[in-house]
């Protein structure tokens, strides 16, 4: 477990999701979670640099943001793997302080008719997690409002590919938006979807 964090944190320094230290990636354990180091890049993050804790009490040397990372495992039994960045995209959308709505289909895979963004508050805080929980029901992803976003699954493959996902239909989405006015998809179309992703 400890090679394939490490490795997916990597890789998100080598797709350029995240730069510097800007980012953080966790996974569940039976007593709590494996989550990066706060401070550490990419390209120095080893396996044995990756804090093991549990859900209630810092450990020496996590995240700073592992407030919302717990909070999110103790609401959601169904997630077990969790990725925050602030890639470009998702970020600058982020920081219009808008959800990424249903103008394409594949917005759905996330759990709903759109991504959330949840309200700014100060990061690394009680009240961040809080919010982030929020954002995220129903859902596998949020945006942060001026600070970036989290995507989270049943695995850390999930994890990741909806990390990328997300990404990318963001940057999609301020694509369109700078051509034009995007068509935001009806609920009967979204819920057709749906029905589709139920067999996807």
């Amino acid at each position: 477990m400890r090679n394939a964090l490490a490795e997916a944190y990597r890789a998100l320094g080598r797709e350029r999701l995240i730069e510097g230290s800007a980012g953080n990636v966790s996974v569940r354990t039976p007593s709590g979670m494996l989550i990066s180091p706060t401070r550490t890049t990419p390209d120095a993050v080893t396996p044995d640099s990756l804090i093991d804790m549990g859900l209630n009490t810092a450990a020496p040397g996590a995240s700073s943001e592992w407030f919302f990372h717990a909070a999110i495992y103790k609401d959601r039994p169904d997630l077990h793997a969790i990725v925050h960045t602030h890639s470009d995209h998702c970020t600058a959308l982020a920081c219009l302080n808008e959800p990424l709505p249903a103008f394409h289909y594949m917005v759905g895979t996330f759990g709903g008719d759109d991504v959330r963004c949840a309200p700014y508050v100060t990061f690394g805080t009680p009240r961040l997690a809080t919010l982030a929980v929020e954002a995220l029901r129903g859902r596998t992803a949020c945006l942060l409002a001026n600070h970036g976003m989290i995507a989270a699954g049943p695995t850390l493959d999930k994890a990741m590919a909806a990390t990328r996902l997300l990404e990318q239909l963001a940057r999609q989405y301020l694509l369109c938006r700078a051509a034009g006015t995007p068509r935001i998809l009806t609920g009967a179309e979204m819920a057709d979807a749906h029905k589709r992703f139920a067999t996807y």
